[in-house]
Formats: structure tokens, C-alpha cells, sequence
């Protein structure tokens, strides 16, 4: 059994509000052997993973960690949502979240227009790793308001998740410096085609009418938190 199966075994009973005693009797099991495989002690076999498969409600896709959606589905490309076509109804108390998020889309689809006509996916990993990690970050902050939430939904500790994902920022933001500046050795890195990624106001405003502003924006923003720290 893979180290995700006792994780994930000990959320959904915990999701579903019952206890280890309650969940064994249904599952049909002692209490000591279920506490076990929520631990990882024992490994249980594949009968009792459908057992649990079919209790809560998932797949087993998702009880092995194979697959981070309940019902073991694959995401594809054209299952995602495309940000420029939501709709939203703004209020007095999401002007605010709405714009924020709205100068962030705007921002981020320049700049990976930009990297797929440098063409060099390797940049294109790094950066895309980077604001991953970011993203996986401030979602573990929020997490943390409240105390009820499941640590279990997370494989790594939260006491070292923080620190590991900096210091996986600072090497994936490395990488990408050296990549753009071409200091890797040709055999390592592959070509940039830098006559597409000529940048100026000019061409950000002829090329991007609709996100142009937004991205001024984020820059202005953030030179000036950088600048004025409170």
C-alpha cells in the first residue's frame, strides 16, 4: 500500500464526523486494525480498499492517491474553465476580491503568451512551478483560519510545507533566471527565440488592448508596496 492510503483513510472518516470505533464496525474490522491502517502500520489488502472505496463514496483511484478528485477522474485541458468567459455580479463586498483576481488573470495570461512565443518549455515549467508553489502556499494560509479543518488533506506537515515550498520558489526562480539569461550550456537549455519577447509599453498595449492595463497595474502596485514597505 502507497503512503497515501492511511492519510486519506483517516480523512473521510473524519470528513464524515464518526469515530475510529463506529468506522470499524461498519468496515468490519477491530478498532486496533483500522487505527493501524490510518497510521500505516499494516497494509491492508485490495478487498478492504473497496470496502472503503464504496463507504465513503469514492474511488479507489483517489483512496491510493492516484488521483486527487473523489471520483478518480483525470484532469484534461478542455475540462478546465476559462477565466475570460465567468461571468460575475460584483457586490460591495467582492468589488474588491474581483479586481484583485481580475489584474491577476490579465497579468498571468501576458506573461504565458509571452513564454509560448519565447518557446522554451523548460521556462515555461519553472515559471509555472513558481506560481504553483505560490498558489499552494497562500492556500495552506486560509486553510489554517480554521482549526476544524483536516491536516490529513495534505501529505507534508504544515510545519514544514512553508519552508519547502520557499526554498523550492527560490531554486525554480533561479533556474528561470539563468534559462532567460542563457547562461546554461546549450546541450542543458533550449534556445530562446528573443526577438519575441522585445517588451516595451508599446507593444504590450498593441498586442494586449484587453489586459494591458492590468498588468501596469500589478507592476505599479507591487514597486510601490516594494518601495513604501508599511
Amino acid at each position: 500500500m502507497n503512503s497515501n492510503f492511511p492519510r486519506i483513510l483517516s480523512l473521510l472518516r473524519k470528513e464524515k464526523g464518526i469515530s475510529q470505533k463506529d468506522a470499524s464496525q461498519q468496515l468490519g474490522v477491530s478498532q486496533s486494525l483500522l487505527s493501524h491502517y490510518e497510521k500505516g502500520i499494516r497494509e491492508c489488502g485490495l478487498s478492504f480498499v473497496v470496502k472503503v472505496a464504496d463507504f465513503y463514496g469514492v474511488s479507489c483511484d483517489y483512496l491510493l492517491g492516484r488521483s486527487p478528485e473523489r471520483n478518480g477522474a483525470t484532469l484534461e485541458m478542455e475540462n478546465l474553465k476559462d477565466p475570460s468567459t465567468q461571468k460575475e455580479l460584483p457586490n460591495p463586498k467582492t468589488l474588491k476580491i474581483i479586481y484583485k483576481k481580475k489584474i491577476l488573470f490579465c497579468s498571468l495570461n501576458i506573461l504565458f503568451d509571452i513564454l509560448s512565443k519565447a518557446g522554451n518549455s523548460r521556462l515555461i515549467n519553472e515559471i509555472s512551478s513558481f506560481l504553483y508553489l505560490a498558489v499552494y502556499r497562500m492556500f495552506r494560509v486560509v486553510f489554517r483560519i480554521n482549526k476544524k479543518n483536516k491536516n490529513e488533506m495534505f501529505m507534508v506537515e504544515d510545519a514544514i510545507a512553508n519552508q519547502s515550498a520557499q526554498a523550492e520558489m527560490i531554486k525554480t526562480e533561479s533556474t528561470a533566471n539563468i534559462i532567460s539569461r542563457g547562461i546554461l550550456p546549450k546541450k542543458y537549455n533550449e534556445p530562446i527565440d528573443s526577438s519575441q519577447v522585445q517588451i516595451n509599453n508599446e507593444m504590450l498595449e498593441q498586442n494586449y488592448p484587453e489586459d494591458y492595463s492590468a498588468l501596469l497595474n500589478l507592476i505599479k502596485n507591487c514597486e510601490t508596496d516594494l518601495t513604501n514597505p508599511e
